[in-house]
């Protein structure tokens, strides 16, 4: 090894940082831009007449319902509002389907699958495997998901119920899935099978912090491609007000819809009204977020080029990156197979990072070589220390 890498290691760790780079969460400053969701009282009542308090109206009070519908570009018919996250309703989608289905319930079939982009989103691993779904892997090219691969996946498996994607800033690559991609991966889905689902988890659809590709709305394209009654389209407030404390949103066709709906209703008699209204006062249509996440891009943008800086002054022979343009990660590829030693080297000196093959399904990234960055939590100091112990750590283990 190199004696001056080997030195400035031993300095960093002499530092005793305990930085954790790990998940993508709201920096503080983020999330004081919605302060006044903690303090805003609001009326008892909404102005669609629904008495907030109580029980009823379990897919959400009309004005929530309308934002929702209004952000994805869908039907207030075939839209409701969920809790915090996005991901408990695409859960709840995946277990009516495993318990009732469109057709057959899959609990009843063998060898069902579902085609997962990689690298890809832990959560919708985890939830997949949860249901002892067979999960195969399509490599993301930069604007969308790989055809071909895409392709022989359906022509070499009998029962692949669907795929889950992030179509815009993709959790942790960044792609941004062009018109002509997703039109694609809807003609061949509809072809393969007329129970083929389309799960767009458009977790970042107003993320941007750079300039980025317009999109058509996913629901239009799912309309000019005959294929709503197999799309389900999710978003949430989960990184534009709290975490802790947002609203979701879920919009499919209407077979997909109803059964999803059926679900949640046997598992709750109320959706939290108080929250949602809260929110409707707090946002009056999608313009009122767009201005809003645009506040966001204003304290995101800096850490991104903190870490940008970072990454552009390695070696090009050590590995490459994609700069995002919007979302909450960075996904760096290293060109020898280091991902779990550069990780451990990092932790070593007191920077936790996602751990490796997380990014794939079964944490097996087979070419132990994708590594997840998350620099939106960190205040600039510490992240700037942070991506000098990333960068060092990679320059070693490139050279033992």
């Amino acid at each position: 090894m190199d004696e001056s890498l080997e030195s400035k290691f031993t300095s960093l760790k002499a530092k005793n940082l305990k930085i954790d780079l790990t998940r993508g969460k709201p920096g503080a400053d983020q999330l004081d831009l919605s302060n006044l969701l903690l303090t805003n009282s609001v009326p008892s009542e909404s102005p669609s007449g629904v008495d907030v308090r109580n029980y009823g109206h379990p897919l959400g009070i009309h004005e929530a319902r309308e934002l929702g519908a209004e952000l994805m570009s869908a039907t207030i018919e075939n839209t409701l509002v969920g809790e915090q996250s996005s991901l408990l309703l695409i859960y709840q989608l995946i277990l009516a389907n495993h318990l009732f289905g469109l057709v057959t319930p899959w609990k009843d079939q063998k060898d069902v699958a579902f085609i997962c982009p990689v690298p890809g989103f832990d959560r919708h691993f985890r939830l997949l495997e949860d249901f002892g779904i067979k999960m195969l892997t399509v490599p993301l090219t930069g604007s969308g998901v790989d055809i071909e691969k895409f392709k022989e996946l359906l022509e070499e498996n009998k029962n692949v119920k669907g795929i889950m994607c992030v179509p815009r800033h993709s959790n942790p690559s960044g792609d941004i899935y062009t018109d002509e991609n997703i039109s694609e991966l809807l003609k061949l889905g509809k072809e393969y099978s007329s129970e083929f689902l389309f799960i767009f988890d458009n977790a970042y659809l107003l993320h941007d912090f750079l300039p980025s590709a317009n999109q058509t709305a996913v629901w239009d394209l799912a309309i000019k491609h005959n294929a709503l009654d197999q799309t389900a389209i999710f978003c949430s407030f989960s990184k534009v007000t709290f975490g802790s404390g947002g609203l979701s949103f879920a919009a499919a066709g209407t077979k997909l819809f109803n059964l999803l709906v059926r679900q949640r209703t046997s598992m709750i008699v109320s959706a939290d009204k108080v929250n949602q209204l809260r929110h409707t006062e707090f946002f009056k249509n999608k313009d009122d977020v767009v201005s809003h996440m645009r506040k966001h891009a204003e304290l995101v943008k800096p850490k991104f080029e903190v870490a940008f800086n970072a990454l552009d002054s390695l070696n090009p022979k050590i590995g490459y990156y994609i700069k995002p343009s919007g979302g909450y990660f960075i996904s760096y590829n290293t060109n020898k197979p280091i991902a779990k030693r550069v990780i451990a080297l990092c932790e070593e000196a007191g920077v936790l990072i996602t751990p490796a093959g997380s990014t794939y399904p079964h944490f097996n990234d087979p070419a132990d070589s994708n590594i997840r960055l998350a620099p939106t939590f960190l205040n600039l100091e510490d992240l700037k220390e942070a991506m000098e112990v990333f960068t060092t750590a990679l320059q070693i283990a490139h050279q033992e």
